[in-house]
């Protein structure tokens, strides 16, 4: 009876999320992960009944992800952006260091500081990270960032001094609004120098400003992009956060209700499935190396930088989950993930976290744009 019962349903992806955490969280995560810092030093007996409550919570309380990356201990964000020009930065500043990881996966990256993030490599911790616009000339402002860091006696002792580690990572928008004007040292170092723990503004901000989505039948047919943030908290005080700048070739879908909130249009306005305008066409009309979702994810598990690596790898199906198609040749898709420490988790559980709260950070940013250079945002659709 149940076998049958079971063939002939169908779930949800949030049906799945819930049963996944009535059955399996208990031996997903340890009691004392769930438990919460006020029974750190509890009996074995309180423990499991802490994690009996725990997977006896509604799924939505824990997966559901709301806030933004700044709830995570640890992490500031600083942005600024010419909203003449379309273009901004975001900074991300690490208030003690933290180990970081990066997984690069679209063929057109623009990259700074990315091969010290290799476990084999000698530096440990990272200072901040930069999202920008400008395409490889807005990787300067992360030079900004480092000449901020430095003056405040922040960065990798070296004797003489410290020099601040700071990764970047660039999206295209010089073909939206002025393709002169870019992210530059004065910008990061404002950015930088602003970063604080208030809310992350999302859509047209920062590295976002300029981002557009959908170009896979031309620019002239795209939507907004824009920034986005989310976060999570478990009971034990874990914390996975996400912000993204979404710049991406492909559609923008719901991964809960499979709705497509921006993509290319056709003649009337109307958003038209990505996988039939690429059947009907040999190349998209875009160049290639234009268009790029970058991204930080971000948690105050206790992690090293192999484990971060990791991560980083994992997250990216949380663009998998909102982006279609993504990481392809005309894309440059890049995810970073720092760990500030403090609470005991797995990697498997970080990483799955980190990829929901990245798919969720992706829906915000899009919900968030507002129209710009004649492209609409999904807010003008909707309204319509």
């Amino acid at each position: 009876m149940y076998d049958q019962e079971m063939d002939n349903r169908s779930f949800s992806r949030r049906e799945f999320l819930t049963k996944a955490a009535m059955i399996g969280l208990a031996a997903a995560v340890p009691g004392s992960l769930l438990a919460g810092a006020g029974t750190a030093n509890a009996e074995g007996s309180a423990a499991s009944q802490a994690t009996a409550g725990a997977a006896a919570a509604p799924a939505d309380s824990l997966f559901q992800p709301g806030g933004t990356i700044v709830d995570v201990p640890g992490i500031k964000v600083g942005q600024l952006q010419d909203l003449k020009a379309m273009t901004g930065c975001t900074v991300v500043v690490l208030e003690e260091g933290s180990p970081c990881g990066v997984d690069v996966r679209g063929s057109a990256p623009g990259t700074r500081e990315t091969d010290l993030l290799n476990p084999i490599n000698m530096v440990e911790k990272v200072n901040a990270i930069v999202l920008t616009g400008g395409s490889a000339f807005g990787l300067d402002s992360a030079s900004g960032v480092m000449r901020f860091l430095e003056e405040q006696g922040i960065g990798h002792p070296v004797g003489v001094g410290v020099v601040p580690i700071v990764p970047a990572a660039v999206i295209f928008d010089l073909s939206f609004g002025s393709a002169k004007v870019r992210p530059d040292q004065k910008m990061g170092y404002e950015a930088a120098k602003i970063a604080s723990k208030n809310p992350v503004k999302q859509g047209n901000a920062g590295a976002g400003t300029g981002a557009t989505v959908g170009k896979l039948a031309g620019g002239k047919r795209a939507m907004k992009g824009g920034l986005g943030s989310a976060s999570v908290r478990l009971p034990n005080r874990l914390v996975v956060g996400a912000i993204v700048a979404v710049n991406a070739v492909g559609q923008v879908q719901d991964p809960v209700t499979g709705e497509i909130l921006a993509g290319a249009r056709d003649d009337q306005g109307q958003i038209r499935d990505a996988l039939s305008w690429m059947i009907e066409q040999s190349a998209p009309p875009v160049p290639s190396g234009t268009n790029t979702t970058i991204a930080v994810v971000a948690s105050n598990a206790n992690l090293n930088k192999t484990q971060a690596n990791k991560v980083a790898q994992m997250a990216h199906n949380g663009l998998a989950k909102s982006i279609f198609p993504v990481h392809t040749m005309s894309d440059g898709d890049t995810i970073f993930a720092v760990a500030t420490g403090g609470v005991d988790a797995s990697v498997n559980l970080v990483g799955t976290l980190s990829a929901e709260v990245l798919a969720a950070a992706v829906v915000n940013a899009i919900k968030a744009a507002e129209g710009a250079e004649g492209l609409p945002a999904y807010r003008d659709l909707v309204s319509r």
